[in-house]
């Protein structure tokens, strides 16, 4: 009838962002994009605008859906910096090894590809960049150490979890991925516990 969807918009936009998320945007193409959502060119522009809207649309869903499990990692251990660190890891990895979405992420498969997109596109992919830093900060600032150190321990955090997901694209095991994580926890540790010594015996 019509003025009525006969399809599931939120449906379709989860096959769409798993296009995206499979292939990155460039090699997303109308036909690919179709196949998966059961949409011909005509619905699609109809239900969601052009490919640049549409990705746009998939960078939100992709957002909402991982965005809040960070930041419930990262907010559930206030006062202990590094398990909050700890948690944001586990949901990273556990979203890599699950068997019912693509490998990787989508946001670390946009922005490296950040040359290819419409401006618009880019500026929303580096704004999801910017959250996710400003998440990790804020965890991270339940500490002792000065400014200069956490915003250094934010930028590697995040550099690490991009790390992720493009090592797990090219078939790093799941065994050795924890590992950097691991290690990465580690090293954040050391840094608040080094950073926070002066200021505990009371040295300048």
């Amino acid at each position: 009838m019509t003025g009525r969807k006969q399809f599931d918009i939120s449906a379709a936009l989860d096959q769409a962002m798993r296009v995206f998320w499979q292939r990155g945007y460039a090699d997303a193409s109308l036909d690919a994009l179709g196949s998966a959502t059961g949409l011909g060119r005509g619905s699609l522009y109809g239900a969601f605008g052009n490919k640049e809207a549409l990705f746009g649309k998939c960078l939100d869903r992709y957002s909402s859906i991982y965005g809040a499990q960070y930041e419930q990692a990262l907010a559930a251990h206030p006062g202990d910096p590094v398990r909050a660190v700890e948690a944001f890891f586990d949901v990273v990895l556990n979203r890599i090894a699950d068997p019912a979405v693509p490998v990787g992420c989508l946001i670390a498969q946009s922005a490296a590809q950040s040359l290819t997109l419409k401006e618009e596109n880019s500026a929303q992919v580096r704004g999801l960049l910017d959250l996710q830093r400003r998440r990790v900060r804020a965890a991270l600032a339940d500490s002792s150490a000065d400014s200069r150190t956490l915003d250094e321990l934010t930028t590697f955090v995040v550099a690490v979890n991009q790390s992720l997901a493009v090592l797990s694209r090219a078939g790093t095991s799941d065994a050795e991925l924890r590992s950097v994580a691991r290690l990465a926890c580690t090293t954040v540790a050391d840094t608040l516990a080094r950073t926070a010594s002066p200021n505990v015996h009371g040295d300048s």
